[in-house]
């Protein structure tokens, strides 16, 4: 008579992974290079930071016309603007055509925004009449351009390591120019079935017989995550048939699984299998849960993990899933865990006029719900992509939907996966490197130092990037949040950037200051950015100290109201020859190889809510940002400089 098998030990599916993780180290097991082509469902083994400015020029998003905006100024269907064409442009063609006062260049989608010009009117707002073209809405700056950077700033961070890459991560990817993508190698996983009752598919049933189930919805089950399983078929109830299939196995495999056979009866063997696979051997035998009780799992002397499901297919998906997934999962350097889920909005989401509106949204989790934080998608915007979990819909009936209004979100991707740290606020390289450091699984949403303080006081943001000066008393931060009413948050110190003009090499103009702007070309930032507060700020003590007011001042200045939205866009213009200045950290004029006159150090501080200081992702962000290790990060980035207090509260609101 053969032993029977008594259960003397059952652990529950968590301490059966703790068990696991004690015997063997379960990481990712490799990187290697595979062609964009080949990279879909693949897992991203590094950081990518853009190598370019993604455009790397200003162009259109429209059929039109490229104008001056303030030419418009005033015109309506009663009252058109009418403006001489001095030529077109083409896409991919640099413009050999200037934009004048008066003048208006005909331009396609995608086409580069020529010299002068700094908006365009679609043509469904134009009548061209010979070599005039009458417009019959007035343009604001930017409108329908996309500027260099205003997608993807070179040397930003776009997307992170253990990033699934889908079809939009390699989108981001492919405007990047990458040809090769670095992933981490796929677990490569046999299954294999068990027990003299089981056929395959197609194949006739006897007495007695049933199909093989668990082998198919095991192989899908690792197709879905993203491993590399081999489908070995049944083996019959021979203990020899038995451990030379789970040997051969284990040699040409890093994880096995083999269904049935796991449970006490006279024909179930794996248990024995697996301990001669050993030592370790067999670590786990039977979990604390129904179904699912007969459930093996052994370290073979390879350092290879075998597990034995139960028999019964439910059993042995809901096994699969609270225990093998996981640990593939980590050798993936994954962490997944439904494909419509409702949230509330965060800010006003505008509709679209008669139209159903899409708005791609980055989540966060508060616990007690789920916030939605529509993102800018521009047309040709790619980055937005890969920040989203998934898009709302705003409906044809609605002019918008109103902030904390409740809304359904499809997902991306099949289940939305908090993550463990949410940034809201003010983009920063440095800020991107210190998350980066910490190893945390972050969403970033940059929204501007204004947007990211209003989150931290709603309690959405775990951490908000911040650098506002007050302008009556030339100190960042604390007055901006005591203006405000600031409650329940507190101020953590982070640290100093430099910030000044980029002008051309060689600084051909002679720039010295602020002052200098009154007869240059300047490129501004976006209304809301804390550098543009900056730029006012000093504009506004220029301004009383010639006695003028700060309105009549900026009208003076040719290209106040030319903005952009990045450091890097700031740079590119003036290397272009678009303009002679613009305000940004000097870590965009190295980049760019320009000139900086530096205007002095800003801080960037973190707000972060009293009641996320004790989670565990915030506290070692914290001591990350207290450490030598980010200190001597900080030295290797131009124009960054660490604080004594770095990483301190300085501040309790």
């Amino acid at each position: 008579m053969k032993e029977r098998i008594i259960y003397h030990k059952l652990v529950t599916p968590e301490e059966a992974i703790t068990l696991v993780e004690r015997a063997l180290k379960v990481e990712p097991l490799g990187v290697e290079r595979v062609d964009i082509e080949e990279a879909y469902g693949r897992v991203l083994a590094e950081d990518v930071y853009a190598g370019i400015d993604v455009p790397h020029f200003d162009r259109s998003t429209v059929d039109g016309y490229a104008v001056r905006a303030e030419d418009t100024f005033g015109a309506s269907e009663l009252s058109p603007v009418e403006l001489r064409v001095i030529g077109s442009v083409a896409p991919g063609r640099r413009p050999e055509i200037s934009v004048g006062r008066r003048e208006a260049a005909e331009i396609s989608t995608g086409a580069f925004l020529p010299a002068g010009a700094n908006a365009v009117v679609m043509v469904e707002h134009s009548k061209r009449v010979g070599e005039r073209v009458l417009l019959f809405k007035a343009a604001v700056p930017g409108e329908n351009v996309l500027s260099v950077g205003g997608d993807i700033s070179a040397g930003e961070l776009v997307l992170r390591r253990c990033t699934k890459l889908g079809e939009r991560e390699l989108g981001v990817l492919a405007a990047l120019g990458y040809r090769e993508v670095p992933v981490f190698r796929r677990p490569r996983v046999s299954v294999i079935s068990t027990g003299d009752e089981l056929v395959p598919p197609g194949e006739p049933l006897s007495v007695g017989k049933i199909y093989d189930i668990n082998s198919y919805t095991v192989y899908s089950s690792l197709l879905k995550l993203g491993a590399e399983p081999r489908h070995l078929g049944i083996v019959r109830d021979s203990f020899e048939e038995m451990k030379r299939t789970v040997e051969e196995a284990e040699a040409a495999s890093d994880v096995v699984i083999v269904s049935g056979g796991t449970s006490a009866g006279p024909t179930d063997m794996i248990y024995k299998v697996f301990s001669e696979m050993g030592p370790p051997g067999v670590i786990v035998h039977g979990l604390k849960v129904k179904p699912g009780k007969p459930t093996v799992i052994a370290i073979s002397r390879g350092g290879k993990l075998l597990v034995g499901l139960p028999g019964y297919p439910s059993s042995a998906l809901m096994i699969f899933n609270l225990v093998v997934k996981p640990l593939i999962n980590r050798m993936l350097c994954l962490d997944e865990g439904e494909q419509r889920i409702r949230a509330r909005l965060a800010v006003r989401a505008e509709g679209a006029r008669g139209r159903r509106g899409l708005y791609p949204v980055s989540l966060i989790d508060m616990g007690d719900r789920i916030v939605a934080y529509p993102l800018s998608a521009e047309s040709g915007a790619i980055k937005v992509l890969a920040q989203a979990d998934g898009f709302i819909q705003v409906p044809e009936t609605a002019e918008y939907l109103q902030e904390g209004e409740e809304v359904e979100v499809t997902l991306f991707s099949y289940q939305y996966m908090p993550a463990e740290l949410y940034v809201v606020g003010s983009h920063d390289v440095a800020l991107d490197r210190l998350i980066s450091l910490s190893g945390l699984r972050a969403k970033t949403i940059n929204v501007g130092s204004l947007e990211g303080m209003r989150s931290a006081l709603r309690g959405e943001a775990d951490v908000a990037g911040m650098h506002i000066v007050d302008e009556e008393t030339g100190e960042y931060n604390v007055p901006v949040l005591e203006k405000y009413g600031a409650r329940g948050v507190v101020l953590v110190r982070g640290y100093l950037r430099e910030q000044g003009l980029v002008v051309q090499r060689g600084n051909p103009a002679g720039v010295r200051g602020i002052e200098d702007l009154l007869r240059l070309r300047l490129v501004n930032r976006n209304k809301g950015s804390g550098t543009r507060f900056l730029l006012d700020a000093k504009l506004r003590e220029l301004a009383k100290e010639r006695g003028v007011s700060f309105e009549d001042l900026v009208s003076s200045i040719e290209g106040y109201s030319y903005e952009v939205r990045t450091h890097t866009a700031v740079a590119a213009a003036v290397a272009q020859g678009k303009a002679d200045a613009g305000i940004a950290i000097r870590a965009a004029a190295i980049a760019y190889g320009l000139d900086f006159v530096s205007l002095g150090w800003e801080r960037f501080d973190l707000v972060i809510p009293k009641q996320k200081l004790g989670r565990e992702p915030v506290k070692r962000l914290l001591a990350l940002l207290r450490s030598e290790v980010f200190r001597r990060e900080l030295e290797r980035l131009g124009g960054y400089r660490a604080d004594p207090e770095m990483g301190e509260i300085v501040r309790e609101f």
